[in-house]
């Protein structure tokens, strides 16, 4: 089979998602395994080049992984005539920028989320995406995991009949950073530096709720910064000023009621950091990022209440594990691949800017309803509009 080297500039890699997840366990993963087969026989093989602030950094990913190219100057980089795509893990805030860069200089790209800090920002990469004839892409990871992946063949086989609530929590508890170091990194508690739950995780509700469920109508969502100072990288301690607990409601086409807990201020009691209960008429089912096991009604105990004598039902024990019945990938891997097939051999693909922005857009009305206290309707957003009224609203 003919090779088709495929140059990729990967920036944000030196931090813990851009490096494990997308070059690692994704890019390295793609390479490794001699490359991704094309239709028309041939092999695309990933050629990265590295971007970021720090050369040391850098240098020591590179060496590490057997990649000889990397650089500091991203304008550099993007004058390449071989590297067709942008990808972009960077902070939110440094996102935008970047994004509309590469665009400009006629890049594919495909980001990590928010793809934005903003709607307004979001939609005018949209506009300048259908502007330049790029493609585009957003990592929505979380419909490629396997618990996810069942629960999405449990709803399209019909087993839960009418499906009556959604209902999931999400979190763990991130350390303050003075006895133990914090499991993220400082600024997503910074609000002036892109941070805040509400910005980082709905936007993946938005795209896991309605890829599986249907399309989101209104949302009510009341955050709260709980974790008042923590300690930096440097040892530094800062004030919070971004929310570390968000808790939502979205209302789906047909009725549906979806609530969603998310918190880095919450010890783990569950199987997983992310599970999903879904009831319906005649099964219920608890998906996570690997598992997912289903109720169906035939096997649903009888429960009645009576506080006075010691449960007699074990609750967990007529559950049953929804069977793999495949190999899974890794989830952004998985994802990786079907981009790089739609950019290389135009391959239907449809998780890009403008779903992207979606995200954002729930994010920015999740936080309206926070402030005045109330469910807000989330409008459609139309492309062919392309964001005219979000970036008459921004420059306002």
């Amino acid at each position: 089979m003919a090779e088709r080297k495929i140059g990729i500039i990967m920036n944000g890699v030196t931090g813990r998602m851009g490096m494990h997840q997308h070059l690692v366990r994704s890019i390295l993963s793609i390479r490794n395994q001699g490359g991704l087969k094309l239709p028309g026989g041939e092999v695309a093989i990933p050629d990265p080049i590295l971007v970021g602030r720090n050369e040391a950094k850098l240098r020591a990913i590179a060496a590490a992984n057997g990649i000889h190219r990397y650089t500091t100057d991203l304008n550099r980089a993007l004058d390449s005539k071989t590297d067709p795509i942008y990808f972009d893990a960077q902070t939110t805030q440094a996102r935008f920028p970047a994004m509309r860069e590469a665009i400009l200089h006629g890049k594919h790209v495909y980001c990590e989320k928010p793809v934005a800090g903003t709607l307004a920002d979001a939609m005018e990469l949209v506009r300048l995406a259908n502007d330049h004839g790029v493609k585009t892409g957003v990592v929505m990871d979380k419909l490629f995991l396997p618990g996810i992946l069942k629960l999405q063949r449990l709803v399209d086989s019909g087993f839960f009949g009418r499906v009556l609530s959604v209902r999931g929590e999400h979190g763990y508890y991130v350390f303050e950073g003075d006895w133990q170091e914090g499991q993220r990194p400082s600024w997503n508690s910074r609000k002036e530096e892109g941070g805040g739950i509400i910005l980082d995780m709905l936007p993946h509700w938005r795209y896991l709720f309605e890829h599986t469920f249907g399309k989101m109508k209104a949302v009510f969502c009341v955050g709260a910064a709980q974790i008042a100072e923590r300690v930096n990288e440097s040892g530094e301690r800062f004030a919070c000023t971004a929310e570390d607990s968000a808790y939502s409601m979205f209302q789906i086409e047909g009725g549906l009621t979806v609530r969603m807990d998310a918190s880095w201020v919450a010890r783990v009691y569950r199987d997983e950091l992310l599970e999903i209960q879904v009831d319906g008429t005649h099964g219920s089912a608890i998906a996570g990022l690997r598992d997912c096991k289903s109720q169906h009604r035939v096997n649903t105990p009888r429960p009645v209440w009576n506080p006075d004598v010691p449960n007699p039902l074990d609750f967990y024990a007529d559950w049953q594990p929804v069977p793999d019945n495949r190999e899974f990938d890794n989830a952004f891997k998985v994802q990786w691949e079907m981009f790089l097939r739609h950019v290389l051999a135009d391959a239907p693909y449809k998780y890009d800017l403008l779903e992207g922005a979606k995200g954002v857009q729930l994010a920015e009305l999740a936080t309206q309803s926070w402030q005045e206290r109330r469910w807000i309707d989330i409008p459609a957003i139309a492309k062919s509009k392309r964001a005219d009224h979000a970036l008459a609203q921004r420059d306002a």
